[in-house]
């Protein structure tokens, strides 16, 4: 025994109204279509739901109780309706991006706050990680896209997002504050305290210094550490200098360093959006990314040393 959404419907204006006429005229359809409904409906049921006579409509206890299942039913489809059509024109779901710690915190704020505020109801998570985790998370499909570092690939697609300039990071009252700007072969010179070789921002450090004479002469750096965050307090500590990407200085806390912009190479670090190669974009995503689109267009205000990439 099954009614249909329509029988449930016409039921439901009749039980309400507490007349044929009246709900004919609400649901813009005839009396007589509305009636065949209904009837329908009893006769699938097996009961009486209406009594009716020329003038009135009343509901017997059965079409009291019907009338409350039927209001149920079709409020859940007109509610699921409405969250599919949300859904289908990116105003619902969810949005998963995949990006380096840097990225969460110094870019994309002011981003999502843009987001959030045009569709409320779409989900947002971010990923945080380094390099490799960040592009298997999209390669797995646990992300919609990533802003990161890394070469295309024939499975991912990598769209120019910024430029992220590095600067010489110095610990407060050292000789090099007092210069405008710092070169590599300066850094090469102290104590160099660098990030572990899981990150790229090592790849890029070990890059410039390569080109240095006055470093190819050490092994290697005087400390390394995982996190950015650590090598900001041992320069902080007075330990040695580094070189760091401009997003990351907020992660760096507010310990006494100064940062200089680095020349002899300048070396900046590009950060893609990189997507599956194949496959749709979820539309809540797409809108997540045109919204990004939208601040790169206006050339909206980047951290000192971020450009947008062309």
């Amino acid at each position: 025994m099954e009614s249909t959404l329509r029988q449930l419907a016409a039921y439901a204006a009749v039980a309400r109204a507490e007349s044929f006429t009246a709900a004919a005229a609400a649901l813009h359809v005839s009396q007589s279509s509305l009636s065949r409904a209904v009837a329908d409906l009893e006769r699938q049921l097996g009961a009486r739901l209406l009594e009716r006579d020329t003038r009135n409509v009343q509901l017997t206890p059965a079409g009291v109780e019907a009338l409350r299942i039927a209001e149920q039913i079709v409020n859940a489809h007109r509610s699921g309706m409405k969250e599919l059509e949300r859904f289908l024109l990116g105003e619902s779901g969810s949005v998963a991006v995949a990006t380096l710690p840097s990225v969460a915190a110094a870019l994309l704020p002011r981003v999502i706050s843009a987001f959030r505020e045009q569709r409320p109801r779409v989900a947002l998570q971010l990923m945080d990680g380094l390099e490799r985790s960040v592009l298997d998370r999209v390669l797995s499909g646990d992300a919609d896209f990533a802003i990161t570092t890394g070469e295309p690939s024939g499975q991912l697609e990598h769209r120019p997002l910024v430029r992220d300039g590095f600067v010489a990071v110095l610990p407060r009252g050292h000789p090099l504050t007092e210069r405008p700007e710092v070169a590599w072969e300066d850094l090469a010179r102290e104590p160099f305290l660098a990030v572990g070789r899981e990150s790229s921002v090592r790849r890029l450090t070990d890059a410039a210094f390569a080109q240095i004479e006055a470093w190819t002469a050490r092994a290697a750096p005087a400390a390394e550490a995982g996190n950015v965050a650590t090598v900001g307090g041992l320069v902080a500590a007075g330990l040695g200098l580094s070189a760091l990407p401009a997003l990351v200085l907020p992660l760096l806390g507010t310990g006494p360093l100064v940062h200089r912009p680095l020349v002899g190479p300048v070396v900046d670090r590009r950060l893609d959006i990189a997507l599956r190669a194949r496959g749709p974009l979820p539309l809540a995503a797409q809108r997540f990314l045109e919204t990004l689109e939208e601040f790169r267009a206006r050339r909206s205000e980047l951290p000192p040393g971020v450009s947008w990439a062309d």
